[in-house]
């Protein structure tokens, strides 16, 4: 079970009934999996791939989007937004425009910030499932400060007694989170 590598690609999610991974797949095959599951899941959870955020039952479907304002099929989305009038004094005067300068902008910066921002959303990714599955473990805040800290060897010793199921969903959702050199879980 890998996450999406692509926007397009379907969702996906991983469930948890306690300590043990029941499930794991799009939210179509895990819905279908929990549902030939006996009535007691008490102290089920299901975390999205994606963003370790934990999905109400029953899970969302996943639908093409509806047509929005823009120039949808090039996938431009039409936005508000909010600059002081010198900043629209100098967008004007760019080549292409107002539009044309802010997406070279946000173009750069995303490149600039690319490996950054993936450790970032790794890190709270996997913050996020660990807080729900994790919180009550011990070694709980020790491994997150070692999380944050993009610590990998210390964050393993600190997950290396948690249960495995928890501990290897948990070292996947961070492995965007430490270092190329320092894999985690």
């Amino acid at each position: 079970m890998t996450l999406p590598e692509h926007p397009s690609d379907p969702p996906t999610c991983t469930a948890f009934l306690g300590d043990r991974r029941v499930a794991a797949g799009t939210y179509a095959e895990v819905t279908r999996l929990l549902d030939a599951m006996p009535a007691s899941n008490e102290g089920l959870l299901v975390f999205d791939d994606s963003t370790g955020a934990v999905l109400d039952r029953p899970l969302p479907v996943v639908s093409d989007p509806a047509p929005t304002v823009g120039r949808p099929r090039l996938g431009v989305v039409a936005r508000e937004v909010t600059l002081l009038p010198r900043h629209w004094e100098w967008l004007a005067q760019q080549q292409g425009g107002a539009s044309a300068a802010l997406r070279r902008l946000v173009d750069e910066a995303r490149r600039q910030h690319a490996d950054a921002d993936a450790q970032r959303l790794a890190r709270e990714r996997a913050y996020r499932c660990m807080s729900a599955l994790a919180a009550d473990l011990p070694g709980f805040e020790e491994a997150s400060r070692a999380l944050f800290a993009g610590d990998a060897s210390a964050f393993e010793q600190y997950t290396a007694h948690w249960p495995q199921d928890v501990r290897q969903h948990i070292g996947r959702l961070a492995s965007g989170g430490f270092d190329a050199a320092q894999p985690a879980t």
